[in-house]
């Protein structure tokens, strides 16, 4: 009988393209270099749609961002901005402050404005559920960006879809490249917060990588909630290198948030830089990750979302909603961002964004010029 711990792998090599045909730990740290050499590969072709309906004319649409400081939610408002203007269309942006309050406040507001579509940008629709109702009964059609934790239709809100990269793949991936740069030997400290579920989910999704490793080694498990970091994460960082010596080494975290505040404090133990421990962040692919990582200051990697594609796409879903179709099904493929491969895809300009030709694909799509 295969165990547990093996058919873990097994489905998790799989689910990202590669069969592990022999159990040997050899094999498993081969695969992950594989998975990680597809990862960082740079320029990777549009794999996106290419058919759908034409562009729906003279349509409005409104974004309601869950807080316009978050990082990712304004990338992909500027996208978003990009694909409306190529598109004709009229777009509002609305600021929900990082309040449940104010997100129904901008939720209402549009609604009021009657427009075609209404995108939740970043917030948990569960908090809004009646004036999500009432935006349907209005044929309001629902888009969501971050909206829930997988992507594809939400059919418990009537949203029609749900634009996110696959949270347990940018998971699994961040582990898979400590399993293949220690060829199979990382000892890893993992970094989350419980308030938040996707974040929980991805970091027990990147503990599962390295538990399937053989002659790696889980050294700890840490829930710590983002909200404080600047105040945690340095004198956390000094208590973990007393701690465990050279067993902090590699620290993996659920987003970039915690090495912003650890890379001072590794300097000062005379710690980090281009050496242990390497920090890989499995999401965001913020500013000052990228310049980290360019600079090798106790960055190692991230895995970043392409959040200007995304803002693209999500017009796009609205577009097929709007002429009645079905949505793409498209979910962006994951892409590690190393100093190896930086140079790539936007990372000049500290972003991922993909040199894969996606404005013109959904211009073609859309019969635009």
């Amino acid at each position: 009988m295969v165990s547990l711990r093996k058919s873990v792998a097994l489905a998790l090599c799989i689910s990202l393209g590669y069969i592990p045909w022999q159990a040997s730990a050899d094999t498993f740290v081969d695969n992950a270099k594989e998975i990680v050499e597809k990862a960082t590969a740079p320029n990777a072709p549009w794999t996106g749609p290419t058919t759908g309906p034409s562009l729906q004319k003279d349509k409005y649409i409104v974004y309601i961002a869950s807080d316009m400081k978050n990082g990712g939610v304004l990338g992909v408002k500027d996208g978003l901005e990009e694909a409306a203007k190529a598109a004709g269309w009229k777009l509002d942006v609305f600021d929900g402050a990082g309040s449940v309050k104010d997100q129904l406040a901008a939720l209402n507001q549009a609604i009021a404005k009657k427009p075609h579509a209404i995108i939740v940008g970043g917030w948990n629709p569960n908090v809004a559920k009646f004036p999500l109702k009432k935006a349907r009964k209005q044929d309001i059609v629902l888009v969501g960006w971050h909206a829930v934790t997988d992507p594809g239709p939400v059919p418990e809100f009537d949203m029609f879809y749900n634009v996110t990269s696959d949270s347990q793949d940018v998971a699994k991936i961040a582990a898979m490249y400590a399993v293949a740069e220690s060829e199979g030997k990382a000892k890893a400290i993992f970094f989350t917060d419980s308030l938040y579920q996707i974040a929980l989910d991805k970091a027990n999704a990147m503990k599962a990588v390295i538990e399937q490793c053989e002659k790696c080694e889980v050294v700890e498990f840490i829930d710590t909630p983002l909200s404080d970091t600047s105040n945690r994460m340095p004198a956390m960082t000094f208590s973990l290198l007393q701690k465990y010596g050279d067993d902090f080494e590699y620290a993996l975290g659920i987003n970039d948030l915690y090495f912003d505040f650890m890379a001072a404090s590794l300097k000062t133990a005379g710690k980090g830089g281009v050496d242990a421990p390497y920090n890989i962040s499995a999401g965001d692919g913020s500013v000052s990750a990228f310049q980290r990582i360019r600079e090798g200051n106790s960055q190692a990697a991230t895995v970043p979302e392409p959040l200007r594609l995304h803002g693209w796409q999500i017009l796009d879903e609205v577009n097929r909603a709007l002429a009645g179709e079905a949505p793409s099904g498209y979910v962006t493929p994951v892409h590690l961002v190393t100093k190896e491969n930086i140079a790539f895809d936007g990372g000049d300009r500290n972003v991922y964004d993909p040199e894969n030709g996606y404005q013109d694909a959904y211009k073609k799509i859309w019969g635009v010029n």
